[in-house]
């Protein structure tokens, strides 16, 4: 073992355990450090709960990340919509700090014969209620074939839902309507609106999707992001949207990688990185350096909106030091708001590996229960309250 690696290792464990403090002492002893600063929405009629919450994702970047899970309150491995299970529950008793959820099938044809959308409001107003943060994608169904995000075999999709009264053109606000009516459906227990990180067209610098790469050029999706957000701010009134960009970054990389088709600081709130690197750590680590530089260099914050391996496995076999070795190491010392494992697919009879975050009877629970214990990792219980103005932060 070289001297390198032995100080990695001492610097994890004595991060891993706090060096004899609790997350929250090292919360509240870290305000003392918050310097004034000023940060801008692109919706300025944002709500005050939106503002609030923009103002806690810059500042809880700099104490430490909220570890979140995808679809994580409406299955799980084992289990299908059960109100108040989660996988990651189940192992630490405690919940995601972060819920991410995908709004397509509120949105597009789906909608009508979808069978958990109800379940989505629910787990979203649970989540807001114990004080969780909220972000949502969006595997929208292909507007002008009919086919799903995957097809791709049309170059002319952006171009038609440009084109003002195409059919197209006409789906796609009926879709953005759909959006609207449930993002002004979903409010707390005042009453009052519930924030969202929203971010559209993810993975744009990808092939796969009818919005990546292969079918639109930079114009074409920069429009298309640009048309989106002002047709939901300005047209629906939606004022409950922190939008987020979210390229993929599976090598190493920097920051014009992250800035592919960037449509302009004003029309950005939140800097998202998908990231599949898999046990490519020196990926992950030069990532998550140009994404915490460019957070700081546009004074946005910034976070990990996806990541994981599928089935948690290291070269075919269960990879059972995966989150302090790929998760919980690398992060240490970046300042990043989020890290958002991809879904456990429901599958009761274990007959696949389609899974990303922990789950109880996988060989990583251990593991998991290091990061869970690290002074830098948040979960539900560790959160400040998100929806009140950070002190010292002006939301404008």
């Amino acid at each position: 073992m070289n001297k390198n690696t032995i100080l990695s290792l001492a610097f994890l464990l004595m991060v891993t355990l706090g060096c004899g403090k609790s997350k929250d002492d090292i919360i509240d002893d870290d305000k003392v450090k918050d310097e004034a600063v000023s940060l801008s929405l692109f919706d300025k009629n944002a709500t005050a709960e939106t503002k609030a919450l923009y103002s806690q994702l810059w500042r809880i970047q700099s104490k430490g990340f909220m570890f979140g899970h995808h679809d994580a309150l409406i299955y799980g491995r084992e289990w299908m919509n059960e109100p108040g299970r989660s996988d990651v529950y189940e192992i630490v008793e405690d919940y995601p700090a972060v819920f991410s959820v995908d709004f397509a099938e509120v949105m597009d044809d789906r909608r009508a014969t979808s069978t958990l959308n109800a379940a989505r409001k629910r787990t979203i107003l649970e989540a807001r209620k114990r004080g969780e943060v909220i972000t949502a994608v969006c595997h929208l169904n292909n507007p002008l074939t009919g086919g799903d995000s995957w097809d791709n075999s049309s170059d002319d999709v952006a171009k038609q839902i440009l084109q003002e009264g195409s059919a197209t053109n006409v789906k796609f606000k009926q879709w953005l309507d759909n959006l609207a009516e449930f993002a002004l459906s979903l409010k707390d227990e005042q009453g009052k609106l519930i924030p969202i990180i929203y971010r559209p067209f993810h993975e744009h610098t990808q092939q796969w999707s009818w919005w990546g790469s292969k079918c639109t050029t930079n114009d074409e999706f920069i429009q298309l992001w640009k048309f989106t957000l002002n047709y939901l701010k300005e047209v629906k009134g939606v004022h409950n949207f922190i939008y987020a960009i979210s390229p993929q970054r599976d090598n190493v990389g920097g920051r014009e990688e992250l800035l592919f088709r960037w449509p302009g600081d004003d029309f950005v709130d939140f800097i998202g990185m998908d990231c599949y690197h898999g046990t490519n750590t020196q990926a992950f680590q030069s990532n998550l350096r140009a994404l915490q530089d460019l957070s700081k260099e546009k004074r946005k914050p910034c976070g990990v909106t996806e990541v994981g391996i599928e089935g948690i496995r290291n070269g075919g076999a269960p990879y059972t030091e995966y989150w302090t070795k790929e998760i919980l190491t690398p992060l240490i010392g970046k300042q990043v708001s989020m890290v958002v494992m991809w879904r456990n697919a429901y599958d009761p009879l274990k007959e696949g590996f389609h899974f990303y975050g922990p789950w109880k009877g996988h060989s990583s629970v251990e593991d998991f229960k290091v990061l869970y214990r690290s002074s830098v990792s948040l979960f539900s219980k560790d959160l400040p309250n998100m929806y009140v103005l950070a002190d010292n932060v002006t939301v404008n």
